[in-house]
């Protein structure tokens, strides 16, 4: 792309956790993915809690009320949907 003066001007990419390269593959978004989150929404989102504690306890119980309310028969069983690879990573 070029300005008037014929320069090269860059294009702004959008946010990293709109990307692939702030996606963890195994589901949820990676350190890059929510640092990017942060910066441009001003939140404060954390890495899984997969070991315990009251976060986790709170997301399993969260999602596993969304997975049987408000997801289709086929989404709920595909393994590789993102509220399933988001169960795993959490392991709820």
């Amino acid at each position: 792309m070029r300005d008037k003066k014929g320069d090269r001007v860059r294009k702004a990419k959008s946010a990293a956790w709109t990307r692939k390269e702030g996606k963890n593959p195994s589901g949820g978004l990676n350190a890059k993915g929510r640092a990017s989150y942060n910066r441009s929404t001003g939140g404060n989102l954390k890495a899984p809690q997969p070991e315990g504690g009251s976060r986790k306890k709170s997301f399993c119980a969260r999602m596993g009320g969304m997975k049987k309310k408000l997801t289709s028969k086929k989404t709920a069983n595909d393994p590789n949907s993102r509220i399933n690879k988001s169960l795993r990573k959490w392991k709820c």
